[in-house]
Protein backbone atom coordinates (compact mmCIF):
# COMPACT_ATOMS: atom_id res chain seq x y z
CA UNK A 1 0.00 0.00 0.00
CA UNK A 2 1.25 3.42 -0.82
CA UNK A 3 1.74 6.08 1.77
CA UNK A 4 -0.80 8.49 0.85
CA UNK A 5 -3.33 5.30 1.21
CA UNK A 6 -2.44 4.48 4.58
CA UNK A 7 -2.62 7.56 5.61
CA UNK A 8 -5.69 8.34 4.03
CA UNK A 9 -6.87 4.52 5.39
CA UNK A 10 -5.81 6.06 8.67
CA UNK A 11 -7.78 9.04 9.00
CA UNK A 12 -11.04 6.62 7.78
CA UNK A 13 -10.56 4.64 10.58
CA UNK A 14 -10.06 6.87 13.02
CA UNK A 15 -13.26 9.11 12.20
CA UNK A 16 -15.06 5.81 12.22
CA UNK A 17 -13.81 4.87 15.72
CA UNK A 18 -13.75 7.78 17.70
CA UNK A 19 -16.58 10.83 17.75
CA UNK A 20 -14.85 14.06 19.08
CA UNK A 21 -12.92 13.70 16.04
CA UNK A 22 -12.73 16.15 13.49
CA UNK A 23 -10.82 17.48 10.05
CA UNK A 24 -10.93 20.79 9.37
CA UNK A 25 -8.58 22.40 6.21
CA UNK A 26 -9.29 24.13 2.85
CA UNK A 27 -10.46 22.45 0.10
CA UNK A 28 -10.20 19.12 1.48
CA UNK A 29 -14.28 18.56 0.89
CA UNK A 30 -15.16 16.39 -2.31
CA UNK A 31 -14.89 16.38 -4.83
CA UNK A 32 -11.34 18.07 -4.55
CA UNK A 33 -10.20 15.91 -1.50
CA UNK A 34 -7.49 18.35 -0.31
CA UNK A 35 -4.21 19.47 -2.44
CA UNK A 36 -2.83 15.73 -2.42
CA UNK A 37 -6.18 13.81 -2.03
CA UNK A 38 -5.59 12.49 1.37
CA UNK A 39 -9.11 13.60 2.69
CA UNK A 40 -10.43 12.33 -0.84
CA UNK A 41 -13.81 10.36 0.13
CA UNK A 42 -14.53 11.26 3.55
CA UNK A 43 -16.17 14.81 3.56
CA UNK A 44 -18.74 11.82 1.83
CA UNK A 45 -18.71 9.64 4.25
CA UNK A 46 -18.46 11.68 7.57
CA UNK A 47 -20.46 15.17 5.93
CA UNK A 48 -20.72 16.64 9.53
CA UNK A 49 -16.88 15.73 10.57
CA UNK A 50 -15.25 16.48 7.34
CA UNK A 51 -15.01 20.47 7.46
CA UNK A 52 -13.72 22.90 4.39
CA UNK A 53 -13.10 26.31 5.75
CA UNK A 54 -12.11 29.48 4.48
CA UNK A 55 -8.16 30.63 3.54
CA UNK A 56 -7.34 31.84 6.70
CA UNK A 57 -4.56 29.48 8.39
CA UNK A 58 -4.14 31.57 11.68
CA UNK A 59 -8.39 31.64 11.79
CA UNK A 60 -8.37 27.87 10.91
CA UNK A 61 -6.02 27.02 14.18
CA UNK A 62 -8.00 29.40 16.20
CA UNK A 63 -11.05 27.99 15.32
CA UNK A 64 -9.65 24.45 16.07
CA UNK A 65 -8.47 25.60 19.36
CA UNK A 66 -11.89 26.61 20.06
CA UNK A 67 -13.57 23.12 19.74
CA UNK A 68 -10.43 21.30 21.10
CA UNK A 69 -11.26 23.28 24.01
CA UNK A 70 -14.67 22.08 24.09
CA UNK A 71 -14.20 18.69 24.09
CA UNK A 72 -13.63 18.01 20.33
CA UNK A 73 -10.16 16.56 18.54
CA UNK A 74 -9.51 18.59 15.81
CA UNK A 75 -7.25 17.55 12.97
CA UNK A 76 -6.05 20.25 11.23
CA UNK A 77 -5.06 20.31 7.64
CA UNK A 78 -2.46 23.00 6.31
CA UNK A 79 -2.31 22.87 2.82
CA UNK A 80 1.80 23.34 2.14
CA UNK A 81 3.71 23.64 5.50
CA UNK A 82 5.06 27.18 4.24
CA UNK A 83 1.65 28.48 5.31
CA UNK A 84 2.70 27.11 8.90
CA UNK A 85 3.87 30.48 9.20
CA UNK A 86 0.64 31.90 9.23
CA UNK A 87 -0.45 30.01 12.34
CA UNK A 88 2.51 30.80 14.45
CA UNK A 89 0.89 33.36 16.71
CA UNK A 90 -2.07 30.64 17.51
CA UNK A 91 0.15 27.86 17.88
CA UNK A 92 2.76 29.93 20.56
CA UNK A 93 0.38 32.24 21.99
CA UNK A 94 -2.18 29.94 22.38
CA UNK A 95 -2.31 26.60 21.38
CA UNK A 96 0.75 25.55 23.44
CA UNK A 97 -0.06 28.00 26.50
CA UNK A 98 -4.05 27.51 27.23
CA UNK A 99 -3.29 24.25 29.48
CA UNK A 100 -0.99 26.19 31.69
CA UNK A 101 -2.67 29.88 31.60
CA UNK A 102 -5.53 28.05 33.59
CA UNK A 103 -3.99 25.92 35.78
CA UNK A 104 -4.10 22.59 33.79
CA UNK A 105 -8.23 23.37 34.07
CA UNK A 106 -8.25 23.05 30.42
CA UNK A 107 -6.52 21.14 27.73
CA UNK A 108 -6.13 22.22 23.52
CA UNK A 109 -4.98 18.72 21.50
CA UNK A 110 -5.13 20.05 18.51
CA UNK A 111 -3.02 18.22 15.54
CA UNK A 112 -2.08 20.24 12.64
CA UNK A 113 -0.71 18.13 9.79
CA UNK A 114 0.92 19.61 6.91
CA UNK A 115 3.41 18.39 4.06
CA UNK A 116 6.55 19.74 4.10
CA UNK A 117 9.34 19.35 2.01
CA UNK A 118 10.59 20.08 -1.80
CA UNK A 119 11.27 18.07 -4.99
CA UNK A 120 8.19 18.70 -7.16
CA UNK A 121 9.00 22.26 -8.17
CA UNK A 122 6.77 23.98 -6.36
CA UNK A 123 9.30 27.27 -5.49
CA UNK A 124 10.19 29.08 -2.86
CA UNK A 125 7.24 29.48 -0.70
CA UNK A 126 5.22 25.83 -1.40
CA UNK A 127 9.00 23.70 -0.98
CA UNK A 128 10.44 24.34 2.39
CA UNK A 129 11.08 22.18 5.26
CA UNK A 130 9.89 25.06 7.89
CA UNK A 131 9.84 22.43 11.36
CA UNK A 132 12.93 23.59 12.63
CA UNK A 133 11.32 26.73 13.47
CA UNK A 134 8.88 25.45 15.82
CA UNK A 135 11.40 23.30 17.93
CA UNK A 136 11.44 24.69 21.67
CA UNK A 137 7.63 25.99 22.50
CA UNK A 138 6.98 24.51 25.87
CA UNK A 139 4.02 22.16 25.64
CA UNK A 140 3.94 21.82 21.53
CA UNK A 141 5.10 18.54 20.16
CA UNK A 142 6.40 17.41 16.52
CA UNK A 143 5.95 14.38 14.58
CA UNK A 144 7.23 12.92 11.46
CA UNK A 145 5.92 10.54 9.34
CA UNK A 146 7.34 7.76 7.40
CA UNK A 147 7.74 5.24 5.57
CA UNK A 148 8.54 2.20 8.54
CA UNK A 149 5.91 3.13 11.33
CA UNK A 150 2.11 3.29 10.24
CA UNK A 151 0.49 6.30 10.20
CA UNK A 152 -2.14 4.50 12.44
CA UNK A 153 0.35 3.85 15.16
CA UNK A 154 1.56 7.09 15.11
CA UNK A 155 -1.67 8.84 15.13
CA UNK A 156 -2.85 6.36 18.36
CA UNK A 157 -0.12 7.56 20.53
CA UNK A 158 -1.25 11.37 19.64
CA UNK A 159 -4.44 10.49 20.48
CA UNK A 160 -3.44 9.25 23.68
CA UNK A 161 -1.88 12.70 24.94
CA UNK A 162 -3.52 15.66 25.06
CA UNK A 163 -0.67 17.84 24.24
CA UNK A 164 -1.15 20.06 21.06
CA UNK A 165 1.40 19.34 17.97
CA UNK A 166 2.60 19.52 14.71
CA UNK A 167 2.21 16.37 12.25
CA UNK A 168 5.09 16.43 9.18
CA UNK A 169 4.24 14.41 6.24
CA UNK A 170 6.95 14.92 3.27
CA UNK A 171 5.36 15.57 -0.28
CA UNK A 172 7.39 12.94 -1.64
CA UNK A 173 6.16 10.21 0.72
CA UNK A 174 2.74 10.49 -0.48
CA UNK A 175 3.28 8.16 -3.90
CA UNK A 176 6.14 5.83 -2.16
CA UNK A 177 5.37 2.07 -1.08
CA UNK A 178 5.25 1.42 2.52
CA UNK A 179 8.22 -0.15 4.16
CA UNK A 180 7.36 -1.69 6.88
CA UNK A 181 9.28 -4.51 8.47
CA UNK A 182 8.58 -8.08 8.04
CA UNK A 183 10.07 -11.16 10.26
CA UNK A 184 12.92 -8.31 11.56
CA UNK A 185 13.74 -7.12 7.85
CA UNK A 186 13.13 -4.46 4.85
CA UNK A 187 14.55 -6.12 1.90
CA UNK A 188 17.79 -7.52 2.52
CA UNK A 189 18.25 -5.18 5.61
CA UNK A 190 17.82 -6.01 9.09
CA UNK A 191 14.99 -3.73 11.30
CA UNK A 192 14.93 -3.58 14.87
CA UNK A 193 12.44 -1.64 16.84
CA UNK A 194 13.75 0.64 19.59
CA UNK A 195 10.70 1.64 22.02
CA UNK A 196 10.83 2.74 25.47
CA UNK A 197 7.25 2.86 27.17
CA UNK A 198 4.76 5.73 26.40
CA UNK A 199 7.18 6.48 23.56
CA UNK A 200 7.38 6.62 19.57
CA UNK A 201 9.73 4.05 18.65
CA UNK A 202 13.29 4.37 16.74
CA UNK A 203 13.26 2.21 13.95
CA UNK A 204 16.77 0.54 13.29
CA UNK A 205 17.68 -0.21 9.60
CA UNK A 206 21.29 -1.65 8.35
CA UNK A 207 22.51 -4.32 6.23
CA UNK A 208 24.65 -5.92 9.02
CA UNK A 209 24.27 -6.56 12.95
CA UNK A 210 24.53 -3.10 14.41
CA UNK A 211 27.39 -4.37 17.09
CA UNK A 212 29.18 -4.35 12.90
CA UNK A 213 28.19 -0.51 11.48
CA UNK A 214 30.70 1.93 11.71
CA UNK A 215 28.30 4.68 11.31
CA UNK A 216 24.78 5.82 12.64
CA UNK A 217 22.85 8.63 10.68
CA UNK A 218 19.86 9.68 12.10
CA UNK A 219 17.19 11.02 10.04
CA UNK A 220 13.36 10.98 9.66
CA UNK A 221 11.05 11.90 6.95
CA UNK A 222 11.43 11.03 3.11
CA UNK A 223 15.06 11.73 3.99
CA UNK A 224 15.37 8.29 6.22
CA UNK A 225 14.18 6.18 2.91
CA UNK A 226 16.84 7.91 0.99
CA UNK A 227 19.41 6.96 2.88
CA UNK A 228 18.19 3.55 3.67
CA UNK A 229 18.23 3.05 -0.27
CA UNK A 230 22.14 4.02 -0.23
CA UNK A 231 22.40 1.31 2.44
CA UNK A 232 23.63 -2.18 0.71
CA UNK A 233 25.57 0.29 -2.03
CA UNK A 234 27.33 1.44 0.65
CA UNK A 235 28.16 -2.14 2.19
CA UNK A 236 29.64 -3.66 -0.67
CA UNK A 237 31.08 -0.78 -2.76
CA UNK A 238 32.87 0.86 -0.01
CA UNK A 239 33.02 -1.44 3.55
CA UNK A 240 30.81 1.38 5.39
CA UNK A 241 28.38 -0.27 7.45
CA UNK A 242 25.85 2.32 8.72
CA UNK A 243 23.04 1.67 11.44
CA UNK A 244 19.91 4.10 10.46
CA UNK A 245 18.07 5.54 13.50
CA UNK A 246 14.23 6.32 11.97
CA UNK A 247 12.98 8.99 14.23
CA UNK A 248 9.08 9.95 14.56
CA UNK A 249 9.47 12.13 17.53
CA UNK A 250 11.32 15.33 16.88
CA UNK A 251 10.63 17.04 19.97
CA UNK A 252 11.97 14.13 22.39
CA UNK A 253 13.77 11.41 20.34
CA UNK A 254 15.26 8.40 22.38
CA UNK A 255 18.73 10.00 22.93
CA UNK A 256 19.73 6.67 24.78
CA UNK A 257 18.91 4.73 21.46
CA UNK A 258 21.12 6.96 19.87
CA UNK A 259 24.20 7.13 22.65
CA UNK A 260 23.85 3.63 22.33
CA UNK A 261 24.53 3.40 18.70
CA UNK A 262 27.02 6.04 18.10
CA UNK A 263 28.67 4.97 21.15
CA UNK A 264 29.34 1.35 19.04
CA UNK A 265 30.06 3.33 15.56
CA UNK A 266 31.89 6.04 16.86
CA UNK A 267 30.68 8.20 13.90
CA UNK A 268 27.26 10.57 13.51
CA UNK A 269 25.37 12.01 10.20
CA UNK A 270 22.44 13.71 10.74
CA UNK A 271 20.54 14.18 7.61
CA UNK A 272 17.56 17.04 6.99
CA UNK A 273 16.27 18.44 4.40
CA UNK A 274 16.06 21.96 6.20
CA UNK A 275 18.38 24.59 5.47
CA UNK A 276 21.97 24.77 7.82
CA UNK A 277 21.43 27.03 11.18
CA UNK A 278 19.20 26.34 13.75
CA UNK A 279 17.88 22.79 13.28
CA UNK A 280 17.16 20.02 14.55
CA UNK A 281 20.44 17.95 13.89
CA UNK A 282 21.93 20.90 15.97
CA UNK A 283 19.64 20.19 18.98
CA UNK A 284 20.61 16.84 18.59
CA UNK A 285 24.33 17.04 18.61
CA UNK A 286 24.28 19.61 20.85
CA UNK A 287 22.18 17.04 23.73
CA UNK A 288 24.77 14.63 22.94
CA UNK A 289 27.43 16.46 22.84
CA UNK A 290 26.83 17.43 27.31
CA UNK A 291 28.38 14.44 28.17
CA UNK A 292 31.69 13.96 27.98
CA UNK A 293 32.12 10.73 28.38
CA UNK A 294 30.03 9.80 25.39
CA UNK A 295 31.01 12.02 22.57
CA UNK A 296 34.97 11.50 23.25
CA UNK A 297 36.42 10.34 19.94
CA UNK A 298 33.20 10.91 18.42
CA UNK A 299 33.11 12.30 15.15
CA UNK A 300 29.83 14.44 14.18
CA UNK A 301 28.22 15.30 10.91
CA UNK A 302 25.29 17.04 9.49
CA UNK A 303 23.96 16.93 5.77
CA UNK A 304 21.86 19.69 4.96
CA UNK A 305 20.51 21.50 2.05
CA UNK A 306 22.34 24.55 0.88
CA UNK A 307 21.68 28.00 2.68
CA UNK A 308 19.44 29.70 -0.15
CA UNK A 309 15.51 30.00 -1.15
CA UNK A 310 14.53 27.11 -3.04
CA UNK A 311 14.12 27.27 -6.90
CA UNK A 312 11.43 26.77 -9.07
CA UNK A 313 13.63 25.06 -11.94
CA UNK A 314 13.92 21.82 -11.27
CA UNK A 315 17.65 21.60 -11.94
CA UNK A 316 18.25 24.11 -9.69
CA UNK A 317 16.12 22.72 -7.39
CA UNK A 318 17.59 19.67 -6.88
CA UNK A 319 21.49 21.06 -7.15
CA UNK A 320 20.11 23.23 -3.68
CA UNK A 321 18.34 20.60 -1.75
CA UNK A 322 20.21 17.61 0.19
CA UNK A 323 19.80 14.38 -2.08
CA UNK A 324 20.63 10.51 -2.22
CA UNK A 325 23.85 11.31 -4.10
CA UNK A 326 24.88 14.43 -2.40
CA UNK A 327 24.27 12.11 1.14
CA UNK A 328 26.77 9.51 -0.07
CA UNK A 329 29.20 11.62 -0.93
CA UNK A 330 29.22 13.37 2.15
CA UNK A 331 29.17 9.76 3.95
CA UNK A 332 32.40 8.93 1.69
CA UNK A 333 34.09 12.11 2.91
CA UNK A 334 33.84 11.14 6.56
CA UNK A 335 36.13 7.83 5.88
CA UNK A 336 38.23 9.54 3.55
Amino acid sequence: MIFAKQLRDTLDRLLSEYEPLLLLGEDIKDPYGGAFKITKGLSTKYPERVIATPISEAGLVGIAAGLALDGWRPIVEIMFGDFMTLTFDQVVNHLAKYERMYNEAVTCPVVIRTPMGGGRGYGPTHSQSLEKFFLGIPNFKIYALSLYISPHDIFKHILQHETPCLLVEHKLLYPQKMRLPKNGFINDNICTIEKKSDSLPIVSISPVPVEECNLTVLAYGFQAYAVEQLLQTLAIDKEIFVNLLVVSDLSNPDMDSIAASIEQTRNLLVVEESTQGATWGNEVIANLSCDANLTQGIKFCRAHSLDTVIPCSHKKEAEMLINGNKIDEIIGEIFS
